[in-house]
C-alpha cells in the first residue's frame, strides 16, 4: 500500500496548542491512537497524543466534533479497546486524520470546544491500545540474526533457510504490557557449557531486544492468503517493542522448537499506535540485498513493496541503573541505529504469515525481531554489545554491564525525519527489572 502525502503531511502547518510545535513525538503531523485513563474518569477510551496533552476522543465525540465519515470512524476509535477502529482499514483512518488535523490546526474554528477535552498526558494512565489475540515474533533483522550465529556458529553464521524465509515463531499473547510495565526477572532451566546438569533458578542473563510492533488492521479469512501487493494493506500501526530474552534459559532450551519460556515471560510495547498515514514522508526503498543473495520468491516480491517497504527511523535504546540514578547521571546510550537495517519488509511478514492460510485478525501483534545496526554503536541487543558477556560495558557511574541487573530500566525511542516535513516519533517503551 502506497500512502499519498496530503496537506496532513505539511511540515509548515502549526497546531494552535503550542506544545504540538515544537514536540519531537507529537506534532500536528503524527495524531497516533491510544487507550488511555485520568485520575478523574476511570473507563479506558481511545485518544490522540497531540504535544503534551491527549485528546479524549469519547468526549469529542459527543461533542459532536466529527461529522461525514469521520463520524463512524471516531466512535470506533473511542472505544476502550481499538481493534474494531483497526478492522475499519485505511479509509477510517485517513478520514478521522484528516478530521483531527482540521480541529487541531492553528485557526481552527473549534478551538474553544476542543481545548476543553485536552488532558495532560502526565496525569493519563495508558493501556495496551487493542485486545491481542495473537503475537508473532520475527528474525528480520539479518546483522542480529548474523551476529548471534557467529557466536554459536562461527562457520555458519546464518542457516540455509535464513535468506528464502520470513523466520519467525507465536510468542505469547497474556504477557504484553504497556510501557512502564515493571518486568519480573524470570526463573527457570540454565545449563552452562561447563555444568554437567542444568539447574533452575532466576536468569543470569537478562537481556532486551529492540523491535517495532506491527497492528494488524482488516485481517484475512481462513484458509486464504494476502497478496504481496495487498499485505500493506493489512497493516493498521506500529509501535516500539521490547521482547526480553533470558539469554541463559533461552540456550539450554531452544533446540529443536525454538524460543519458549526465556521470552514468553513479558513483552513491552510503547502505548501509542502511530498509523501508516503519518509514517508515509518516511517510507524509503528496501536496502538492496547484497550480491549473490536469492531474490524472494515471487510470492513475496513486489516492486512497488521494494521501492517503498522500508521505515527510515532512528531506532535508540537507553540504559538507566539505580547507580547512574543516585548520582544523578543521565541514562546510558546501549545503541542508535535504524529500521532500515531489515532483511524483509514488513509486507512480506504480513504474506508469509498468512501463505498457508492462517487468519489474521484485527490488533494482532507483529514483532520484526531485533534490529540491529552493521556497526557496533546500533546493536539491538546486550547479547551483541557485550559479545555474549565477554566485553563489559562501562558505565559513568564506574559500574559495568554485560547483561541486565534487577533495578536496571530499559528505554527505547524512535524518530522519523526527513527535510520538509515535521519530525515525528512513537514516544517511548520503558521496562523496569524487578527482582525474581
Amino acid at each position: 500500500m502506497s500512502t499519498p502525502l496530503d496537506d496532513t503531511h505539511d511540515g509548515n502547518r502549526r497546531s494552535w496548542l503550542t506544545s504540538a510545535n515544537s514536540h519531537g513525538d507529537f506534532p500536528l503531523q503524527n495524531l497516533p491512537l491510544g487507550v488511555f485513563t485520568t485520575p478523574d474518569d476511570a473507563s479506558p477510551r481511545g485518544g490522540v497524543a497531540i504535544g503534551d496533552m491527549v485528546l479524549d476522543l469519547a468526549d469529542a465525540l459527543r461533542a459532536g466534533l466529527f461529522t461525514g465519515g469521520a463520524g463512524p470512524a471516531a466512535a470506533l476509535a473511542a472505544a476502550p479497546r481499538l481493534n474494531a477502529f483497526l478492522a475499519a482499514g485505511a479509509e477510517a483512518r485517513g478520514a478521522l486524520r484528516a478530521r483531527l488535523f482540521a480541529l487541531l490546526s492553528d485557526g481552527a474554528v473549534e478551538r474553544a470546544a476542543v481545548e476543553p477535552l485536552l488532558h495532560p498526558a502526565a496525569t493519563c494512565t495508558m493501556h495496551l491500545p487493542a485486545t491481542i489475540g495473537d503475537y508473532t515474533d520475527f528474525y528480520a533483522g539479518i546483522n542480529h540474526a548474523m551476529n548471534v550465529g557467529k557466536q554459536f556458529r562461527p562457520d555458519q553464521p546464518l542457516l540455509p533457510n535464513y535468506k528464502y524465509v520470513p523466520i519467525g515463531y507465536h510468542g505469547r499473547s497474556s504477557s504484553i504490557g504497556v510501557s512502564g510495565t515493571r518486568v519480573r526477572r524470570p526463573q527457570g532451566q540454565r545449563k552452562a557449557p561447563t555444568d554437567d546438569a542444568p539447574t533452575f533458578g532466576p536468569s543470569r542473563r537478562l537481556d532486551f531486544e529492540l523491535e517495532l510492533g506491527i497492528w494488524i488492521g482488516p485481517g484475512n479469512a481462513l484458509g486464504t492468503s494476502i497478496p504481496i501487493a495487498e499485505a500493506g494493506d493489512q497493516i493498521a500501526g506500529f509501535c516500539l517493542l521490547n521482547d526480553w530474552s533470558a539469554r541463559d534459559i533461552q540456550g539450554w532450551e531452544y533446540q529443536p522448537l525454538g524460543p519458549f519460556l526465556a521470552k514468553n515471560f513479558a513483552t513491552s510495547i510503547s502505548p501509542w499506535m502511530v498509523t501508516p498515514e503519518a509514517l508515509a514522508p518516511f517510507r524509503v526503498p528496501q536496502m538492496p540485498r547484497p550480491e549473490g543473495d536469492p531474490a524472494p520468491l515471487a510470492y513475496l516480491f513486489d516492486a512497488a513493496d521494494q521501492q517503498a517497504g522500508a521505515l527510515d527511523l532512528e531506532l535508540e535504546v537507553l540504559l538507566m541503573t539505580p547507580c547512574l540514578s543516585a548520582q544523578s547521571l543521565p541514562p546510558h546510550r546501549l545503541s542508535l541505529g535504524s529500521a532500515r537495517h531489515m532483511y524483509w519488509t514488513v509486507a512480506q511478514l504480513v504474506a508469509h504469515h498468512a501463505s498457508n492460510g492462517c487468519n489474521l485478525r484485527p490488533g494482532d501483534l507483529f514483532g520484526t525481531g531485533t534490529i540491529s545496526a552493521p556497526t557496533p554503536d546500533g546493536l539491538g541487543s546486550l547479547l551483541e554489545i557485550s559479545e555474549g558477556g565477554q566485553r563489559p560495558i562501562a558505565l559513568a557511574s564506574g559500574r559495568t554491564r554485560t547483561f541486565l541487573e534487577d533495578g536496571d530500566e530499559v528505554i527505547i525511542r524512535a524518530r522519523a525525519r526527513r527535510a520538509g516535513y515535521a519530525p515525528i516519533g512513537f514516544g517511548e517503551v520503558r521496562g523496569l527489572v524487578l527482582p525474581a
